[in-house]
């Protein structure tokens, strides 16, 4: 008896084991119905633009240099000071090198030498005129040469003072003194006292002592890849994002674009200029660093849809239309201008569609 129970139960969980597989791939080869996602249009408006990365700058910015070698013996300004023209900047003592004044130092014997010979002469000269020996063309020649030799002993002279001192006393201008030639803001000051600096001339740019800037006149400086630069023209409006000024966006006018490309990075890059409109009560720094958008296209309260939901048959764009529940057919579609993420549609598409959002 306990044999036939046993055999029973055996047989009865193999049974249980065999309908628990069918019923297991049954269930794994039926396929769950497939639902499509739908998305509707919507009225926005679509603007198209482009991205330029760059920075602030003012317009007008300049180096103040020193017009003699020498070291600097006081700075009279610091970062941030608002200079008027004239005003002073700092004070560059003279450090003659041995060559100069040795050269000034024969220039200034040689003139005296030949100066006391021109005087000697016009001093012979008038003494011999008051005996008739000579005509008064000749007294003449002799004070012209004397007066000659003595312009010469203080044009020599005073180069020497320049080489010592770089300035000639009396003249009321002091080469030494280094002063700010525009009005506006110091931006840096590139030296410290005991610093050397060099002179600017027609051969050498010279040490920048300071850079002055007018902090009310502000561009934006950027680079535009050259895939987009055939697109923007001068006069565009642009919006710009500053990094130091977060809270706040920026109105701009295009107004220069570079007529020759750049390599940067492996791809060609175009300079761009844009006058920034001032915004009272928010000073905005030299060199912040500033994203510019420029509007190419715009267009108000259009139809527009997602870019995703657009699919492409041999160029020709279409979409996939909810006509009943789960049931779909394709409708061409005109498209317009896009933002990178919605596109306007011009025709194929109504404001109540339900659009299947493909897979």
């Amino acid at each position: 008896m306990l044999k036939r129970v046993i055999g029973f139960l055996f047989a009865t969980g193999l049974f249980g084991v065999f309908l628990l597989t069918l019923v297991f791939l049954w269930w794994k080869s039926v396929e769950p119905e497939e639902v499509f996602e739908t998305v509707g249009p919507k009225t926005m408006d679509i603007v198209q633009k482009t991205v330029a990365t760059g920075a602030i700058d003012p317009r007008n910015k300049v180096d103040i240099k020193s017009r003699v070698s020498g070291v600097v013996a006081e700075i009279g300004v610091v970062a941030g000071d608002v200079v008027e023209s004239g005003d002073l900047i700092a004070v560059v003592r003279v450090q003659p090198d041995s060559q100069s004044l040795n050269t000034g130092l024969s220039r200034v014997q040689t003139a005296r030498i030949a100066n006391r010979d021109a005087a000697a002469q016009l001093s012979r000269g008038l003494a011999l005129f008051e005996k008739g020996a000579i005509s008064a063309v000749e007294l003449d020649r002799l004070r012209l040469e004397a007066d000659l030799r003595a312009a010469e002993l203080r044009a020599a002279n005073n180069a020497l003072v320049v080489i010592r001192e770089g300035a000639v006393r009396g003249t009321g201008e002091v080469a030494t003194e280094v002063r700010a030639t525009v009005p506006g803001m110091v931006l840096a000051v590139e030296v410290k006292e005991g610093h050397p600096v060099t002179e600017s001339n027609t051969f050498n740019d010279g040490t920048t002592i300071a850079t002055v800037a007018d902090m009310t006149d502000m561009i934006f400086v950027g680079q535009v890849d050259e895939s987009e630069v055939g697109r923007i023209r001068e006069g565009m409006p642009i919006d710009l994002k500053i990094g130091a000024v977060r809270d706040r966006q920026f109105s701009g006018t295009l107004e220069y674009i570079s007529p020759m490309g750049v390599v940067r990075d492996g791809s060609v890059q175009f300079e761009i200029k844009a006058a920034l409109e001032p915004v009272e009560g928010v000073f905005v720094r030299a060199g912040s660093s500033a994203n510019a958008d420029i509007v190419l296209q715009r267009t108000d309260e259009v139809l527009a849809i997602n870019e995703t939901v657009v699919q492409f048959d041999e160029g020709q764009p279409f979409v996939e239309i909810e006509v009943a529940d789960q049931r779909f057919e394709r409708r061409d579609v005109k498209l317009g201008i896009s933002d990178g993420i919605h596109i306007e549609v011009l025709d194929g598409v109504k404001p109540d569609d339900r659009i299947k959002k493909p897979t």
